[in-house]
């Protein structure tokens, strides 16, 4: 077992390049969105493709709580066409629809780390697992797809909340649901960021690098699998 989970009663995990990762190779760019941009896009710049990210992103921060699948597919269809209007992609309405329907509602999107569902099983064992994630209602049907949910015994989740890591409001919701203090918990995510936002709470951060671009320095411990964490 990794040396800084030995006294830890509890250990939390991010989901996105964390736990799982986008099939597609992106979160909102998913296979069926591309289906219907896919061709336009590639006559868009770099650039243009980030400013209209951006765009769609601020929306979605300043609109993020919500309770259900039903208020996300409305979420990320306003996302997409806000994407489609800033790269001009005309898309119809049915197509964003469809694109959010999938967005919201296939699991086919997400894809589990091969080592994933062993660790946490493995985990489970001997520490309390939650979760700590900024992600939507479809993350319940997402991890229950990926059978990996009954390892969690409690979670935090941005949408709920309205708020996002590394707000302090995240992981102190977290704790208080584990019943514990944060110097008693581990906190695993692919952001420095979002563990410096734990550390300041004293709790022990990871930094997991599955992902090539969260393969920074740091000052936090680093794992590049989460089979390191055994």
């Amino acid at each position: 077992m990794h040396e800084l989970l030995k006294d830890k009663s509890v250990i939390f995990f991010d989901v996105g390049y964390t736990l799982d990762y986008p099939a597609s190779g992106d979160w909102m760019f998913t296979n069926k969105f591309l289906e219907y941009a896919g061709e336009q896009m590639k006559q868009r710049s770099r650039e243009e493709i980030r400013h209209a990210l951006l765009t769609g992103f601020d929306y979605l921060e300043q609109n993020h709580r919500m309770r259900d699948e039903a208020e996300e597919a409305k979420q990320v269809g306003r996302f997409y066409q806000i994407v489609s209007d800033e790269l001009g992609l005309n898309l119809s309405q049915e197509a964003i629809r469809a694109a959010a329907w999938d967005r919201t509602w296939n699991m086919d999107n997400y894809r589990l780390y091969p080592d994933a569902k062993q660790v946490l099983e493995t985990l489970s064992r001997t520490h309390r697992l939650g979760l700590i994630s900024d992600t939507w209602p479809s993350i319940e049907n997402q991890l229950q797809t990926l059978g990996v949910r009954q390892y969690f015994s409690f979670s935090t989740y941005s949408f709920a909340l309205g708020v996002f890591k590394p707000d302090h409001r995240m992981f102190l919701d977290a704790l208080q649901k584990a019943g514990c203090a944060g110097k008693n918990a581990v906190f695993i995510d692919d952001g420095p960021r979002n563990l410096a936002g734990a550390a300041e709470l004293g709790i022990t951060p990871i930094l997991i690098a599955a992902n090539p671009a969260s393969d920074v320095e740091t000052p936090f411990a680093k794992i590049h699998a989460l089979s390191e964490l055994l």
